[in-house]
């Protein structure tokens, strides 16, 4: 069974019976201090509730405190206090045996029924002749005891839902909360005791048997089928949900759970469930139904590709037969010919003619091995040839003589000297023919390292934790956004990311993914200014792209664009034009680049904005 938890919470009956007991409570007292002969008053009132109840835990006064030798100055000689479950309230005699007594005399309560208005007569009950009595009106108190006991009552008849309204404040303005004023509410309208209530006692409670059947399929072990007892298969279920053992009791025929939260969870799981197996149906539905319409469609393929291959073999037979049989008929006149024609003198002709060709042959390849050029690759003289016979193959073993040159000096070379090689190859299918600075560039090796970076620590501690070695380490310029000046920065290239270090600091500014790199725009100038677009869905991009400045902006693009195909195995678009624009932030801005007297030989550059979406740069 389930333990029996008691929960200790305040019971105002005693604070009931203090007030509307029938004999000895206080408007009981109140009732018949004023029905009693001889002289009455508040006083005398209060004299007798001292008297009655002077033991009472929950009742004080002046007279009780003083004969408990208790101090209490907000406590009046004319006043008596009730302690409350949710607190003390003290109340004042003065006026209670007048305001308790009807003052309302007979013949004014039947002059006010003899009225015409049906107002008058619903306030004057009293005064209709037909329900005439000559008892004495009822007291304030007897009235309000009598409207307690209807209100039961009709309590009683019903199934009543009480709603609770707590005002977060005085002023009735939103955004205002008074912790007090809630505090008071909270305790005078027994919330607390009910919450304490509740919570020691079950949300939920239901049978074994359609427990386990409405969430057996929560559990492996009980579904599709489960047969062990229906607690047993409760347990299963409710250790492979791995639910708090406070939440839950087992009682003898019955689950109890204790918190609303733990059966909408058990809900949740079951919807869940049932999605998961209603797919798991369609999926196998799904399956059945195409295996059955393929196997049928595979079958009827079998039968027609059958047919079809016997009819094509069969024409193909016919084909192959008149095909040998020519062929057969062809031969037979070419061996009849060939046996026959060393008779006749016609053959000679032609035997002479081969001796004679094969002859010059042997001399031009004979001639041409005694005179064969250097096997440098720059060396691309070749012997002409004796005749124009031997034109195109000339041609084509001077082509096969380059290319056995060319890969011998490949083989020659070390992997470091191939690498260079193949940046000075990138860099001229880049910007061959593009860019005016280009042919500079050729007989000048790529070093890479143009700041010292070995000897700076503290950007070889910037470089430390990065992917791969640093390809490209120089300073740069970067023209900001807003005013169009340069500022000085060092750019780290990595084979992940681009870095720009600030100068003074030493400290990096942005960090950039080789994967964030949109494209390059580079002008066909002898400058060295280019557009670094970034995407626009990177956490960097979402600043804009940047433009900047380099010395070396052959060597830096060619080895960004074989860096970013590494790593994203992706092409870097490279665009060689003097008109591109950028993004600055949110808003697109149209750069122009201008060659200025020196043509950008001198590295210097100028930047005047155009209105607000456009830049004039000249180099």
């Amino acid at each position: 069974g389930i333990p029996w938890t008691k929960v200790d919470y305040f019971d105002n009956g005693i604070i009931c019976n203090l007030i509307e007991h029938n004999q000895r409570g206080i408007l009981a007292m109140l009732d018949e201090e004023c029905l009693r002969p001889g002289v009455v008053s508040d006083t005398t009132f209060l004299a007798k509730l001292n008297q009655l109840f002077s033991k009472h835990n929950h009742y004080e006064s002046k007279v009780t405190q003083n004969a408990q030798h208790q101090y209490d100055h907000t406590m009046g000689l004319s006043s008596f206090r009730i302690c409350h479950y949710a607190g003390k309230v003290t109340y004042n005699v003065n006026s209670f045996i007048d305001k308790n007594n009807d003052l309302l005399f007979r013949d004014l309560s039947q002059a006010m029924w003899k009225a015409r208005h049906p107002l008058l007569r619903s306030l004057f009950p009293e005064g209709d002749p037909k329900q005439a009595s000559l008892k004495r009106p009822p007291t304030a108190g007897a009235q309000f005891k009598s409207s307690v006991a209807i209100l039961m009552k009709n309590l009683y008849s019903k199934n009543p839902n009480y709603i609770r309204c707590i005002k977060p404040n005085e002023h009735q303005q939103r955004g205002q909360f008074s912790s007090e004023l809630v505090a008071i509410q909270t305790r005078y309208l027994g919330l607390l005791e009910n919450v304490r209530v509740r919570r020691a006692g079950y949300a939920y409670r239901q049978r074994y048997g359609p427990f386990l059947e409405r969430y057996q399929l929560l559990s492996r072990s009980t579904w599709p089928r489960w047969n062990g007892g229906d607690r047993e298969g409760v347990k299963k279920v409710v250790e492979e949900l791995s639910l708090s053992s406070e939440e839950l009791v087992f009682g003898k025929t019955k689950i109890f759970i204790r918190s609303p939260r733990t059966l909408f969870h058990l809900e949740e799981q079951r919807r869940l469930r049932l999605q998961q197996l209603a797919t798991l149906i369609q999926k196998t539905y799904r399956g059945w139904r195409c295996r059955t319409h393929y196997q049928l469609m595979r079958k009827s393929q079998i039968v027609i590709s059958a047919w079809f291959r016997g009819n094509v073999q069969k024409k193909r037979y016919g084909k192959i037969k008149a095909s040998a049989l020519l062929i057969q008929a062809f031969v037979r006149g070419w061996k009849a010919r060939k046996d026959y024609r060393k008779y006749f003198r016609s053959a000679a002709a032609l035997t002479l003619a081969n001796f004679i060709y094969k002859s010059i042959t042997q001399k031009f390849l004979l001639g041409l091995k005694d005179s064969l050029p250097s096997t440098n690759i720059l060396d691309k003289t070749w012997p002409a040839a004796p005749y124009r016979c031997f034109h195109t193959a000339n041609q084509e073993l001077q082509q096969l003589f380059y290319r056995w040159k060319c890969k011998k000096f490949r083989d020659q070379l070390s992997p470091k000297q191939v690498e260079i090689l193949k940046e000075k190859l990138c860099a001229s299918e880049l910007f061959k023919g593009k860019k005016a600075s280009y042919p500079q560039s050729v007989p000048i090796p790529f070093h890479g390292d143009y700041i010292g970076l070995q000897g700076n620590p503290k950007l070889q501690k910037l470089t430390g934790g990065l992917e791969g070695p640093v390809l490209v380490a120089e300073t740069v310029k970067k023209v900001n956004r807003g005013n169009g000046k340069t500022s000085s920065r060092i750019l780290l290239l990595t084979k992940g990311h681009v870095i720009l270090v600030d100068t003074k600091k030493s400290q990096a500014k942005t960090v950039i993914g080789l994967d964030s790199v949109a494209g390059v725009s580079v002008t066909g100038f002898k400058d060295g200014l280019f557009s670094l677009h970034l995407s626009e869905i990177s956490s960097v991009g979402s600043k804009g792209d940047f433009l900047l400045v380099s010395e070396h902006v052959i060597e830096l693009l060619t080895k960004m664009y074989r860096a970013v195909l590494d790593a994203t195995q992706k092409q870097l678009p490279v665009t060689v034009t003097e008109n591109f624009s950028v993004r600055f932030k949110e808003s697109s801005v149209a750069v122009k680049v201008i060659q200025g007297p020196e043509g950008g030989r001198n590295g210097k550059l100028s930047c005047k904005k155009k209105g607000s979406r456009g830049l004039e740069v000249t180099v």
